[in-house]
């Protein structure tokens, strides 16, 4: 992004001003600092996507004023390869319908004169012939094993690479299932569903508010015709999410309690109890917070794997997602000593693989050990999550290191802090992180 001709700036002081918030209270909220927050409306920096849409929410502009950003010039193609064809020279585009076609184009590597579409080197159209019902139940299988496979990848990459695998593969679902036998046909809407639910928490995780409410809400259309109402509930509770990482409290616990009252497995339900309980600790509520997280251990501990064999709703790579609730109540209630024991047991026991789970847990260890005023334990688990953020990319993970960040630097009288600060700021710019100079790792 380049800052020179934007009007980004200019636009974010005027909403700034009209919404009577002063510089020090916004970059509060953004977790920026002020002068960073004062550069950015002169012109003098431009932010990241995600700061500009954490500006954008806080100022309730409805992506108007993230949209102002204007793009930097593209960089020179086919430099650097070693003489090798250049994979940005040529272009191409496939677009996917509901029932399953598509349009693939592609354009000439060769730029076009000034004024002019690029030229149409080859243009065809993919039509799904009719499936029948062996057929389909025979496609059903991988597509299962798809779906497994893309969460897992979603574990230790970046949603850019898991987003375009969800996509084509909902609306490949949607196109297989026309004209079949109901019973299949239902099965690859559900399956269709389950694809979209996954590709609308990537685009959370991708820092995209916009597109991960289109595609939970496209999730809850193709659940509510496959009639998997379980799905159609828990969609409910990943709304609750995005409230939850807007610290709307209020929001959270509604939604919550919807998902509760129109889930009846046990697992949604657990779940619809603990995403409660995260919204009364947002509001300080800690009776109704202590409630509603006794009642989620109970259903927790009732639920039973699907019967099925079918991935489970919700995240499974947390080895003990009861206990991580808890102590992420614990911490907003203000009782950090309380939180720390509770996530510090089971650290070890994250699959190789659980990037994301485990820096998700672990950016909550670090806040409730900055809070108990532990600092050197803080700073050496920081330099862990700010290594595994990069790797997955996770816009929720970065905004508990941005909180991590704004703790820290109260305390920048350490040492270790003043060390670990370099390592969190390339953690959060998305640049390749340092080893700090203590060379510590927790």
């Amino acid at each position: 992004m380049s800052p020179a001709g934007s009007d980004f700036g200019p636009e974010l002081r005027r909403r700034r001003e009209e919404s009577s918030l002063s510089l020090a209270r916004l970059a509060d909220a953004v977790h920026i600092s002020k002068s960073y927050l004062s550069k950015i409306e002169r012109g003098l920096a431009t932010p990241t996507g995600r700061i500009a849409r954490a500006l954008d929410t806080k100022l309730d502009a409805r992506g108007e004023l993230a949209a102002l950003l204007t793009p930097g010039p593209p960089g020179p193609a086919g430099q650097g390869n070693g003489g090798l064809p250049s994979t940005d020279a040529a272009s191409w585009s496939f677009h996917l319908h509901d029932d399953g076609s598509g349009d693939f184009t592609s354009y000439a590597p060769a730029a076009s004169p000034a004024g002019r579409a690029p030229a149409v080197v080859a243009h065809s159209s993919l039509t799904p012939g009719p499936v029948r019902n062996a057929p389909l139940e025979a496609v059903l299988p991988a597509f299962r094993a798809l779906f497994d496979e893309c969460r897992r990848l979603g574990q230790f990459s970046g949603p850019a690479v898991v987003i375009p695998l969800g996509v084509t593969a909902t609306a490949t679902l949607r196109g297989l299932g026309q004209g079949t036998a109901l019973g299949c046909h239902n099965a690859a809407l559900r399956l269709a569903a389950r694809f979209a639910e996954y590709t609308g928490w990537m685009w959370q995780e991708a820092g995209d508010d916009r597109a991960a409410r289109y595609w939970t809400d496209h999730a809850a259309g193709l659940a509510e015709a496959a009639g998997d109402q379980e799905l159609v509930a828990y969609t409910l509770l990943r709304q609750a999410e995005l409230a939850l990482y807007q610290d709307d409290s209020l929001a959270t616990v509604e939604l919550a309690r919807a998902a509760g009252t129109r889930a009846r497995g046990l697992r949604v339900r657990a779940l619809a109890a603990q995403r409660e309980a995260q919204g009364h600790a947002l509001l300080g509520d800690e009776d109704a917070c202590r409630r509603a997280l006794d009642i989620g251990a109970g259903l927790m501990d009732e639920s039973q794997p699907q019967p099925d064999g079918a991935a489970a709703l919700g995240g499974t790579q947390i080895p003990d997602l009861t206990a991580f609730v808890e102590a992420w109540c614990l911490r907003e209630l203000g009782r950090p000593d309380d939180a720390v024991p509770l996530l510090d047991t089971g650290r070890q026991a994250f699959a190789p693989h659980a990037v994301r789970a485990r820096a998700r847990h672990t950016a909550r260890l670090a806040l409730a050990l900055a809070d108990a005023g532990e600092i050197e334990r803080a700073c050496a688990v920081a330099e862990s999550v700010a290594r595994d953020v990069v790797a997955t990319d996770s816009a929720t993970v970065r905004t508990d290191v941005r909180q991590l960040r704004s703790a820290l630097t109260r305390r920048n009288g350490h040492a270790v802090v003043r060390d670990v600060l370099p390592v969190i700021a390339a953690s959060l710019s998305g640049a390749p992180v340092p080893r700090a100079p203590r060379g510590s790792a927790d």
